[in-house]
């Protein structure tokens, strides 16, 4: 059994029914199930748990992973009083411990509303905490929060629509909208009470404040991580990584807030930058569209504004509010200042009618875009202006951003944006704030369109990337963006109506393109997802390398025949010394069923590089599909989803998203620069989770994908003289796709593509010195092959991020990876 990944991946009590509780998960192929209550055999029974498409699991994984099953058990009256249930899986005469449960935890989870949190971030110092979750009854449900006393206290809650959490209740029909999240601050006291309410009753959910709670509960949360590296790498693995993170603790991550404070420019530059000329002084006109905002919220902003440390600005306001308040105000405060520009609009036209209203009092050579109730740092305009006196021929520079709270006192949740990326753009509007374009673009590209009012600036931007690629990227948080009740960021149903405006821009953005565009909404806030039709039906060669491993074989082909909905293929399989004679009749089988299925005979040893560019001298295909033979099809239209990307002009190299066997993230794209080399990026989560800023739902460009499944056009391949073979185990993949970049192409990212990687099978981890010292020899080489590109940092990746790992962690000063230091402990120039 340990062997195996098995055990519940969910549980909850049926809606309505107090004594039924189901549990689903991984249950072992051909076990019998045995249900005990304080030792008692009680009532239940055991059915498959999923839909019939998602059980198609072959032989193989079904022997690693078990079946997917659904366990309904029927509690006993009197059940209340007993302490523990466990469920059992009994096989080959043993008896292993499935599933258990303390009683007192039980009859937490049978009240209802039900509720899940994703997401659980308390600052117990600020007295903050923000939520994220779902929560479901038989009815509507409210959410409130409350102190010690049973007052209720004052907090800002959106909801959203959560269609994978509806689609679980098949008893009966629940709010679409049951996510949520909650935000809070000033805080006080020891502890706070979160409680849903319904017609069935209520639940409470205590939030301790104190300090040793919270961590002792950050450690209960890592150690289930930490039992997730342990069934993927085994228990040496799992033991040097936990001695790691201990040895790391100091480098714990650090308090949003306080590495802003020691980002932010201080009064010191801030009196330097007011001194400094720059050759090239734009005027830059802020356009902002005003509608009854409340006065607290334009003085911050308009204060922000007159505060910047580069003066050459005007402020251009058009006020459709519905009376004269707002207008009288501005007027009665900043009236004596010539920069400020306000017109009062004879009618409310809506977002994208007032902002073009504001755009059309500009006389600046650019255009910086602000909503009404945020506010900018004091050096924004100058970090925007230095860079053009950097490159003068920008036409769009954006910044990064954070949230703060609705008084602006505290800030949280920063966006760390990557460098341009265009198809990341195309799945969220990610440049947001803060953003200025030059005023002839926006002339050319067309200024914001009524129909698409909801997504507006997004419908814009992407008219804007249709017309220029001089794009930079500003790494400093330099807008801050009010989470209200009224605004987008504290209230997502607020502009519910964006979602379908957004989709709109995105089909007609890849028309203009010439691509037809299937965009489909995620479910995640505002997040789409899309699929390129394919023109024609190019032949697509997969390269498989494989030495003797014919069960895993068997697992990838079956899984590729049977499941793949692109007609026009061929396998190669590039046979590599095996040494079973059952491999060999293999082979001859699978020619015998597949008219497109051939082996060619590599002779040398062992090099992952030399082995591919052999066997891609034998193919016959417009693109090369590298996948490993240890991985298992789970997207039906993984085939025709890569070469819809691919069969662009700037596209060279498509990756996908790679689970270990228990459904845990192994590959969503490659970061380099982890670990002073390269490294995977958001492993370790579940397939539902979004990730960093979207990453693991995104379609995206970046810097390098694994060669375990990568699909790259065989022109490119050919064209770059295909894999280094000085690369003869690791970073082969990253230095061939850095190669495809450096060429002028992209690496596309499509964490729609699905495969199960059972890694390493066939050849083992580095686990012996020769192992260890081979590795260590092909980092060198790379980093001084890419030592420009690594001193630069990775483009797709914020260099506000930590490169410690690839959690997306805020990074600190003097960082040195752990497993840099394992692999180098006397330094690098000590091992060259």
């Amino acid at each position: 059994m340990l062997a195996q990944v098995l055990g519940a991946e969910r549980e909850r009590f049926l809606l309505g029914e107090k004594n039924t509780y189901i549990i689903e998960g991984n249950w072992p192929a051909g076990a019998k199930m045995e249900v005990r209550l304080d030792g008692h055999e009680i009532s239940a029974k055991l059915v498959s748990g999923e839909k019939e498409e998602e059980l198609s699991r072959s032989e193989e994984a079904v022997r690693l992973l078990g079946e997917k099953k659904k366990i309904t058990v029927e509690l006993p009256e009197g059940w209340e009083k007993a302490h523990k249930l466990a469920v059992y899986a009994m096989e080959n005469g043993q008896k292993n411990v499935w599933f258990r449960i303390p009683v007192r935890e039980l009859k937490r989870k049978q009240k209802t509303p039900q509720f899940y949190l994703d997401q659980e971030v308390i600052d117990a110092k600020a007295g903050r905490i923000h939520l994220s979750g779902w929560t479901v009854s038989r009815g509507p449900v409210k959410i409130a929060l409350f102190d010690r006393e049973k007052k209720k206290i004052p907090c800002r809650i959106s909801r959203s629509a959560r269609p994978d959490v509806a689609g679980m209740y098949e008893e009966c029909e629940v709010a679409a909208d049951c996510g949520f999240t909650l935000d809070a601050s000033d805080l006080s006291g020891d502890a706070v009470y979160l409680v849903f309410s319904g017609k069935d009753g209520k639940n409470v959910y205590p939030i301790s404040l104190k300090t040793p709670v919270i961590l002792k509960n950050k450690v209960e949360k890592y150690a289930r991580k930490g039992l997730s590296y342990w069934r993927a790498h085994g228990t040496e693995a799992f033991v040097s990584k936990t001695a790691g993170k201990l040895r790391s603790l100091k480098d714990r991550p650090m308090e949003y807030e306080k590495w802003f404070r020691l980002h932010a420019a201080d009064k010191k530059e801030l009196e330097r930058e007011r001194k400094e000329v720059f050759v090239y002084q734009p005027l830059i006109s802020i356009v902002v569209p005003l509608y009854n905002t409340p006065e607290p919220f334009l003085q911050a902003l308009i204060d922000s504004i007159t505060a910047q440390t580069y003066g050459n600005f005007e402020l251009c306001l058009a006020d459709g509010s519905t009376d004269g308040k707002t207008a009288a105000f501005v007027e009665r405060r900043y009236g004596s200042d010539p920069r400020i520009r306000l017109k009062r609009l004879e009618v409310n036209g809506g977002i994208s009618e007032n902002t073009n209203a504001a755009i059309r009092m500009a006389t600046g050579e650019f255009l910086m875009f602000s909503d009404h109730d945020d506010f900018l740092e004091p050096n924004a305009l100058y970090e925007m202006v230095k860079a053009l006196n950097e490159d003068r021929s920008l036409d769009l520079i954006y910044t990064d951003e954070d949230l703060c709270d609705e008084k602006g006192e505290h800030y949280f949740s920063p966006r760390m944006k990557p460098d341009f990326n265009p198809d990341f753009l195309r799945c969220i509007n990610y440049i947001c704030h803060l953003v200025m374009v030059r005023r002839s673009l926006a002339e050319e590209a067309g200024l914001l369109r009524k129909e698409c009012d909801g997504a507006q600036d997004y419908d814009f931007l992407l008219r804007c990337i249709e017309k220029t690629d001089r794009i930079h990227h500003i790494p400093k948080v330099l807008y801050h963006w009010r989470a209200s009740e009224t605004s987008t960021a504290g209230n997502q149903d607020s502009k519910t109506y964006a979602i379908e405006a957004g989709k709109k821009a995105l089909t007609e953005h890849y028309a203009r393109l010439g691509y037809e565009a299937e965009v489909e909404y995620t479910g995640i806030f505002i997040l789409y997802k899309m699929r390129l039709k394919v023109k024609g039906e190019p032949l697509v060669t997969i390269l498989i390398p494989n030495k003797d491993q014919v069960e895993t074989l068997d697992t990838c082909l079956k899984s590729i025949y049977e499941k793949t909905d692109y007609p026009n293929f061929e396998i190669v399989i590039v046979e590599n010394n095996s040494e079973k004679a059952e491999t060999f009749a293999y082979y001859e089988k699978m020619k015998m069923e597949h008219e497109n299925l051939h082996v060619v005979y590599y002779q040398g040893g062992f090099n992952y590089s030399a082995i591919n560019n052999f066997g891609a001298r034998h193919a016959k295909g417009e693109y090369l599909l590298l996948l490993n033979n240890d991985t298992e099809v789970i997207s039906p239209f993984w085939i025709r989803e890569m070469v819809g990307f691919c069969q662009r002009e700037d596209t060279g190299a498509v990756g996908a998203k790679l689970y270990y066997p228990d459904g845990l993230v192994q590959h969503c794209g490659v970061v380099v620069g982890i670990a002073n080399f390269a490294g995977h990026v958001q492993n370790f989560h579940t397939s539902q989770d979004a990730g960093y800023f979207g990453r693991l739902k995104a379609v995206q460009d970046i810097s390098a994908v694994t060669a375990a499944c990568m699909l790259v056009k065989k022109s490119v391949f050919d064209a770059i003289g295909g894999f280094d073979e000085s690369f003869v185990v690791s970073l082969n993949d990253v230095d061939l796709c850095l190669r495809i970049r450096e060429a002028g192409k992209l690496i596309v990212q499509d964490p729609n593509v699905e495969l199960y990687h059972y890694e390493s099978k066939s050849r083992g981890y580095e686990n012996t010195p020769e192992k260890k010292e081979r590795f260590k020899e092909e980092i060198l080489r790379f980093r001084r092959r890419w030592k420009t590109f690594l001193d630069q940092g990775d483009p797709y990746y914020s260099p506000n991020l930590s490169l410690m790992n690839g959690e997306c962690e805020l990074r600190r000063e003097k960082e040195v990876p752990v497993e840099w230091k394992k692999l180098f402990p006397h330094g690098e120039e000590a091992e060259k």
